[in-house]
């Protein structure tokens, strides 16, 4: 099943748009979990365990399991296969390099980890992500508006009297032609989610920046998904990771997972 087949399905069983971020730090897991032969695969798979059936995503960095050499990468599999067949995995990548190069990085997050959708740079343009776009029933979202405050040294600028995050989304557009593309766009920034909307037609957009970054949730949420009308998926990672780090971590996951639902519930888009 395409990726948002999967999505779509989720998000009108479940009527959420919550996407949970994978990026476990080992120095940040409770006592109890830190003292096991393997605390992030353990620790990963009880907040699985108590979020799954109230998400419509999983978001693994892979930064964060790339750090855990020499067995990251192994943890990361392991955890995407404790993740249930009907949850989209999204691999947090941000690929983007010339053309051999991003064929064997698409290989590794699409072949290799399984992952469902990938996040992708579009610094070097079109070509650089085509071999992800080949994968017809996989998804690809590329940085468009990111939370970070350095988003303004290079998104904001402006080309031809419009800030470069235009072109971006309009690019994104053309270059759909599989319906496999979305959009990352910064919930920091909630009226340029309204712009991009404006110029992006229905494209998925993943939302990080909710929660401990402090993005706008509910202006998010209504730009992003056009009042109900566009797919979004909002993602929160340390909010509910961290939620507790006490034994009760996963209970306090899931509780932080259904505050969230509750609050875009309320907003009426479903």
């Amino acid at each position: 099943m395409k990726f948002k087949e999967k999505l779509s399905a989720l998000v009108s069983e479940r009527k959420t748009v919550v996407c949970v971020g994978l990026d476990t730090v080992s120095e940040k897991l409770p006592a109890h979990i830190r003292k096991l032969d393997n605390p992030v695969l353990e620790f990963n798979r009880q907040i699985i365990e108590a979020t799954s059936d109230l998400v419509c995503a999983y978001k693994p960095n892979i930064a964060f399991y790339e750090s855990l050499a020499p067995d990251g990468i192994k943890i990361l599999k392991d955890t995407i296969s404790l993740i249930p067949k009907s949850v989209p995995v999204i691999i947090d990548a941000k690929r983007g390099d010339i053309g051999t190069t991003s064929a064997m990085y698409a290989k590794a997050v699409f072949e290799e980890l399984n992952g469902d959708a990938v996040t992708l740079s579009p610094y070097l343009g079109e070509d650089s992500l085509a071999p992800f776009f080949e994968y017809k029933d996989k998804f690809s979202f590329v940085l468009c508006v990111t939370s970070n405050a350095g988003a303004q040294d290079f998104q904001f600028l402006q080309v031809d009297d419009r800030p470069l995050y235009h072109h971006v989304a309009e690019s994104v557009l053309k270059w759909n032609k599989n319906d496999n593309l979305g959009l990352v766009v910064g919930a920091s920034y909630p009226q340029k989610i309204k712009e991009v909307r404006s110029i992006s037609g229905n494209l998925p957009f993943l939302i990080p920046g909710v929660g401990a970054q402090g993005g706008d949730l509910e202006a998010a949420v209504k730009f992003g998904s056009d009042n109900g009308e566009s797919l979004v998926v909002i993602n929160s990672s340390r909010a509910v990771l961290y939620a507790s780090d006490g034994l009760d971590f996963a209970e306090k996951a899931r509780e932080e997972v259904q505050r969230l639902n509750q609050i875009i519930a309320d907003l009426g888009i479903y």
